[in-house]
């Protein structure tokens, strides 16, 4: 009964307000255990809260206009306006520490807080590699996305394909803290993460969840029966890389690996060994010839003996550094013909410090090199492993791709695809569709009707 009583006050406080504020009389409720007294004539309403009323309902009002209006465009224009507008929230993260500004980036990707492209990536840049339907050569490299957090949200912002990880067996910390620095005049940051990883165990359980998830939604767009060619990946559109690292105190480095393809394999569309990163002690001397022998011979044995269906085992990388010698790039372009490894990525950070940052006092910080200055250094590098591999293997550019034109040059340089990170931090979201369109336009500018005739073509 009490809740009646107060139900009809509310009717009549909303009565007396909203529709006959002056002329309606006061109405008396009674009930069988209580009478309700007269409700109190209402307090004058002041001035100043009328003009909040007015600009509340001015603003509302505006919102819907301009929603009625967003809603007259066509999905193309508007995806355009969403890429746009994540320029003008992108110099906030340059106030943050650069680990919490990547922390909330990876965190906005994960919550879907970041614009979905909706339009379709142009037919030149489409490519089929290893069996596989990757819808532009653009993707995200290793290091973005360490734990897999955010693989739906990554893809969906227009790359052909995200690599996460690096993943090690056992959960570590990596190095202690500061250990990213930004170079932001030179487009570069310098890190020294060293692997810190939440484990594979964690990564297979967001991985498995997020397969089934996009499986599910994607189930009714599968490739047709009979088709050579599997558009996208595993669970859908979109290429998904894992890229496996070695615990900092493992002894054994390829326990480490394999542990990781016989933990992590069912959900990738590729695998690759990092051996190259210059911040997990003795890792980098994994690349001789002998070592790296050795290694993928145990690494491919532990994919190889597990059960695959008819897609067969997801391709086997590896990747390399930039700091290496001729001899090292001999005898590792030996290695992967002789082994045939499925792909080579090129390069990983490098130790060096080159002329454009060294007089920068940030310069000075150990760790791994990344981004513009890394460019010419990881293309020539790239460029000899196209020649030493005779163009036999698909190759990975990667390292200071910051515009289309970058990735074009990767491509003539011998890249069947391309990555990028630095930039992408630095650029946020506006840069994918501009490096994608800007590519296009290199290829087509040069008479080329696919990413394949283009690729290697400095190597001719």
């Amino acid at each position: 009964m009490k809740q009646r009583v107060g139900f009809a006050l509310i009717r009549e406080s909303l009565y007396r307000k909203l529709i006959k504020p002056s002329s309606a009389p006061p109405r008396h409720y009674c009930t069988s255990s209580a009478n309700v007294p007269p409700t109190p004539p209402l307090p004058k309403v002041p001035h100043s809260s009328k003009k909040g009323r007015l600009l509340t309902g001015a603003t509302i009002g505006l919102l819907i206009a301009g929603g009625a209006y967003a809603s007259t465009v066509d999905e193309a224009t508007f995806c355009g306006w969403l890429f746009s507008a994540t320029k003008l929230v992108n110099p906030f993260f340059a106030f943050l520490d650069p680990e919490v500004a990547h922390r909330l980036a990876v965190s906005a990707a994960a919550r879907g807080w970041v614009p979905r492209e909706k339009r379709p990536d142009l037919p030149i840049l489409g490519l089929d590699v290893w069996g596989r339907r990757f819808s532009n050569p653009v993707g995200l490299a290793a290091g973005f996305d360490k734990n897999a957090e955010a693989v739906e949200g990554l893809l969906g912002l227009g790359f052909g394909f995200v690599e996460v990880g690096s993943v090690t067996p056992i959960p570590q910390e990596g190095n202690p803290k500061p250990r990213i620095f930004r170079l932001s005049n030179e487009g570069a940051l310098i890190n020294r993460c060293g692997f810190n990883s939440e484990g594979i165990v964690a990564v297979a359980k967001r991985l498995g969840a997020q397969h089934g998830k996009r499986k599910l939604e994607t189930s009714s767009t599968s490739s047709p029966a009979g088709d050579e060619v599997k558009h996208g990946g595993k669970a859908g559109p979109g290429i998904l890389g894992v890229n496996l690292g070695k615990n900092k105190t493992s002894e054994d480095a390829a326990a480490d690996y394999v542990q990781g393809v016989h933990t992590l394999s069912q959900y990738a569309d590729y695998l690759v060994i990092n051996i190259s990163s210059p911040n997990t002690p003795g890792l980098r001397q994994l690349q001789g010839r002998k070592q790296l022998k050795d290694l993928v011979k145990k690494v491919q044995a532990a994919r190889d003996e597990m059960q695959w269906g008819e897609e067969g085992p997801p391709p086997l990388l590896v990747k390399i550094a930039p700091d290496l010698s001729q001899q090292d790039l001999e005898d590792i372009a030996a290695v992967a013909l002789a082994l045939r490894v499925d792909g080579l990525i090129i390069s990983n950070t490098t130790i060096q410090r080159p002329d454009s940052v060294s007089q920068n006092p940030v310069a000075q910080e150990t760790g791994g090199l990344s981004g513009k200055p890394l460019f010419n250094m990881s293309t020539n590098i790239l460029k000899e492993m196209y020649l030493l591999t005779k163009g036999r293997i698909p190759l990975i550019g990667c390292g200071g791709i910051s515009s289309g034109e970058d990735a074009y040059k990767k491509i003539r340089a011998g890249a069947t695809l391309v990555q990028l990170y630095t930039a992408f931090g630095y650029g946020g979201p506006a840069l994918i569709p501009n490096i994608k369109a800007e590519l296009a336009h290199c290829l087509e500018k040069d008479g080329y009707k696919s990413i394949h005739e283009a690729v290697g073509a400095d190597c001719r």
